[in-house]
């Protein structure tokens, strides 16, 4: 095997570790049920058979060592032939079927389909395995009881524990939840992480810390924070993090089209390839929710007004891979996995992480600094959204009812912040008067796009708090209070800062993404849901 099948196959074996606890023990207690069912059957049949008072004590003892004999002969069978077909029924790797709410019906055709592939090997070889007939009917009745009954225990007693929970007052006597930030010190997750600490929540922070700990540093020493610094695209790494989680907000990522053009084989891995992973990583450590950052860039160009059920229509690196972020993660909602996408419109305004390569914060840095807006494009629509308003739409997505959410995708921003470029300049020009527009053309960029947010509004009750003109005069208020001395520093630019400083993050992990993709075959299938 080459090295780079022995690294895919190590990726694979460190995930199927992860749960192989918990399906053993599953296992061992069917096949424990199974033998203990047998076993009562033959008691029973032993009782009866003795309680005659014709029967004598050598008879009885013979009685009890033929069937003594007679379980031990087929005890064996029994237990190999249920594996097998509980395996086949989804027992195990939790099939469609066994997953629906036929789930009874599907526990008693598995026990049954295993009795009678036991009694026909009875009936086919009596000298081997000779089990009486009341032994196999009671026995059967016995398994679809203990089955049956510790799962409908089970669910109930889940049911119960969640209800329970729901009736005791957040931050009353109930462990906080644990949340899982990965790319927690970007543009974004600064933003969110404090909103998430001050709602009550522990948060576990996964970042590689690419542009630095600026964004986090005021909180390293939260009691409720843990950090862990490492590369996502590690499999061991996110395996360890996700240890205890229940939710995941995954925001890292190769972030803007300029950036991912960098290095399209790194975007891959990164921005796709890695999500695959960490989303298994997450449904096979039991996470509930799986919250995914996305964009509306995927919508591509458009004179329309787009929803979630518009076309996709990528026209970028960075936007095609979080389409196929989209689709992977569709294809694996679960009744126990819950995805939830967001869109954001195109993000501006204060972080602790700041950033001036987009375009508001841009175009606004220039105004302060060279009193020039400088424009390319300025027909062109965008949907705009503030930062904080970005990181609170996270916590509706994160604390609203499973059934509003899940599989979901979202449009996240207002009808109200679909502006032209010429509009952004104008708003900026009215926040910094001394500032002048200069049109300079048409732009390469071919994005072109307004966007419809009911289903937040109706869904979330997601609402922007912040308008453009209010997210200019922060950004301008910041700058002239010293904000950035130099708008233009690597530190404030993702593309300059991976271009020039960045060499050793953009290097590929060994191909392995390329073989994994070709290994997994294609990622169509049916899309995130959008009703």
């Amino acid at each position: 095997m080459t090295d780079k099948g022995n690294r895919w196959h190590q990726v694979k074996q460190t995930l199927r570790r992860h749960v192989t606890d918990e399906v053993l023990l599953r296992v061992s207690a069917d096949a424990i049920m199974l033998s203990f069912s047998l076993a009562v059957a033959y008691v029973i049949r032993y009782v009866v058979a003795t309680s005659t008072p014709v029967l004598d004590v050598p008879s009885a003892r013979r009685l009890l060592g033929a069937y003594s004999t007679a379980y031990g002969n087929n005890v064996g069978l029994l237990v190999l032939t249920g594996m097998i077909v509980f395996y086949l029924s989804g027992f195990y790797t939790h099939g469609r079927a066994y997953q629906s709410r036929f789930k009874a019906m599907v526990i008693i055709q598995a026990v049954t389909v295993s009795y009678l592939i036991f009694a026909a090997a009875n009936y086919v070889a009596p000298s081997l395995f000779a089990a009486p007939r009341s032994v196999l009917f009671g026995s059967y009745l016995i398994s679809v009881a203990l089955l049956l009954g510790t799962r409908v225990w089970s669910a109930a007693w889940k049911r119960l524990a969640a209800w329970q929970l729901r009736q005791i007052p957040r931050g009353v006597n109930m462990p906080p939840r644990l949340v899982l930030l990965i790319g927690g010190a970007g543009y974004i997750g600064s933003t969110l992480l404090p909103k998430l600490l001050a709602k009550g929540y522990r948060v576990r922070l996964l970042d590689l810390f690419v542009y630095g700990k600026k964004g986090t540093a005021d909180l390293l020493d939260h009691p409720h924070l843990d950090i862990v610094e490492g590369d996502f695209r590690h499999v061991d790494v996110v395996v360890n993090a996700m240890q205890g989680v229940d939710t995941v907000i995954h925001l890292g990522a190769i972030v803007g089209d300029p950036a991912c053009a960098l290095n399209e084989q790194v975007t891959r891995e990164v921005n796709l390839v890695a999500t695959r992973m960490i989303a298994e990583a997450a449904k096979g450590s039991g996470v509930g929710r799986f919250i995914f950052a996305s964009t509306c860039s995927v919508y591509g160009a458009s004179n329309e007004i787009l929803d979630e059920h518009s076309a996709l229509s990528p026209i970028s690196v960075y936007a095609a891979s979080k389409v196929a972020c989209e689709k992977i993660l569709g294809q694996m909602a679960s009744t126990t996995f819950a995805p939830v996408i967001l869109r954001f419109g195109t993000i501006y305004g204060v972080s602790k992480r700041m950033r001036f390569d987009l375009v508001v914060n841009l175009l606004t840095a220039k105004a302060v600094y060279e009193q020039k807006i400088t424009l390319y494009g300025g027909d062109q629509w965008r949907p705009f959204v503030h930062v904080g308003d970005v990181a609170r739409a996270i916590l509706l997505a994160l604390e609203a009812a499973r059934l509003q959410v899940h599989n979901q995708v979202f449009n996240i921003g207002g009808d109200d912040e679909n502006c032209t470029l010429r509009e952004v300049g104008e708003a900026i020009q009215r926040v910094v008067p001394d500032a002048e527009i200069l049109e300079l053309g048409s732009d390469e960029d071919c994005r072109n796009y307004r966007v419809g947010f009911a289903k937040a509004r109706n869904r979330l009750n997601f609402t922007p708090q912040w308008t453009l003109e209010d997210g200019v005069r922060q950004v301008a208020e910041a700058l002239g209070g010293g904000l950035a001395k130099d708008y233009q520093a690597l530190e404030y630019s993702n593309v300059q800062f991976l271009s020039k400083s960045g060499k050793d993050i953009l290097v590929p992990e060994d191909g392995w993404a390329e073989m994994l993709i070709a290994s997994e075959g294609s990622f169509a299938g049916p899309h995130v849901g959008s009703d």
